[in-house]
């Protein structure tokens, strides 16, 4: 993160003042610190060091990333508005950009859901998977990252930063620490997650493991843990080896794991025949949403989930529908 020293432009002041107020508020604020110190430079680098701030420069600005996607581009001038907004309270005449003006939103990625039968033809591709010098764990490790993924619903992240003292062997659980906003839990795991941890750290254990080392390593350049972005590109590497594809044809992302956990988790409530809306803050908790209302807004729209609903409803209502279905009720 940049020091108020090293911002040069007529904003540094502000974008120091700034990113020091959101981090005192908690708020690591490293991709925003980021897109403004890049806005800083460009400022600089434009002569407008000691200009105002107009929509000409950052209309300039904006241009310089025209080649990112309409969401990236965005989220880099939502960025920005938020910047002038936070100066308006001591400048009421500054800039504000128009978030009309900004790139449209392009709509959200469907998930892909998962079947039982993908689930254990990757379980069976991993276990082939050889060992390497830079994974010495490759096939457990892979299989263990499957069956959280899927079982608990982890995000990639969260599962890369797990160390081996947040699996409790008594009661069963992970602890989540300090993941997405800025929350931690704890995931109790299924009798089957349990045994495939336990069965991964007598393998594990053959390595070095204080309790801050990472659950899942690598041994390159020394013992570490897996990087995110590396891992989540392994895992789609496995997920092509084994041929499996979305409704377009693209292979599946990582994250998709987590939303088969969530519609399955659903489904064998409603086949269960439980009250899914008590259910749904226990579903909340588990996976770390912000709500309740963030786990019923996907989960709700997702077929497989709307079907089994759907024959639920049925199944209760036949007695009034049937009369209905053979033409002798009123229409």
């Amino acid at each position: 993160m940049n020091s108020p020293g090293t911002f040069g432009s007529s904003l540094g002041t502000v974008i120091a003042n700034y990113l020091a107020l959101k981090q005192a508020l908690g708020r690591k604020f490293a991709i925003e610190g980021r897109v403004l110190a890049g806005l800083d430079r460009f400022l600089v680098t434009q002569g407008s060091d000691g200009a105002p701030f107009t929509p000409e420069a950052f209309a300039a600005w904006c241009l310089t990333f025209a080649h990112l996607c309409p969401t990236t581009r965005r989220n880099c001038m939502r960025i920005v508005r938020n910047l002038c907004l936070y100066r308006r309270r001591t400048d009421p005449g500054c800039l504000v950009p128009d978030p009309a003006t900004f790139p449209a939103l392009h709509p959200p990625r469907p998930p892909h859901i998962f079947s039982e039968q993908d689930i254990v033809r990757l379980l069976q591709i991993a276990d082939e998977l050889p060992s390497r010098s830079t994974a010495p764990l490759r096939g457990p490790m892979y299989r263990l990252a499957i069956v959280l993924l899927y079982t608990a619903g982890l995000r990639r992240g969260e599962l890369v930063r797990l160390v081996l003292s947040d699996y409790d062997p008594v009661e069963r659980t992970l602890l989540v620490r300090a993941s997405k906003f800025h929350k931690s839990r704890l995931v109790a795991l299924s009798q089957d997650a349990a045994r495939e941890m336990e069965a991964y750290l007598r393998v594990r254990h053959r390595l070095p493991h204080d309790a801050d080392s990472p659950l899942l390593v690598c041994s390159f350049r020394g013992l570490r843990a897996r990087s995110g972005c590396g891992f989540g590109q392994s895992l789609r590497r496995l997920f092509d080896r084994a041929g499996l594809r979305t409704a377009s044809g693209r292979v599946p992302r990582v994250h998709d794991l987590r939303h088969t956990h969530a519609v399955h988790v659903l489904l064998r409530w409603y086949h269960a025949g439980v009250d899914v809306q008590a259910k749904l803050p226990a579903l909340a908790t588990s996976m770390g949403h912000v709500s309740v209302v963030s786990t019923a807004y996907y989960l709700a729209l997702l077929e497989p989930v709307a079907e089994a609903a759907s024959e639920r409803f049925a199944r209760h209502c036949a007695r009034w529908l049937a009369p209905l279905a053979g033409g002798g009720g009123e229409r």
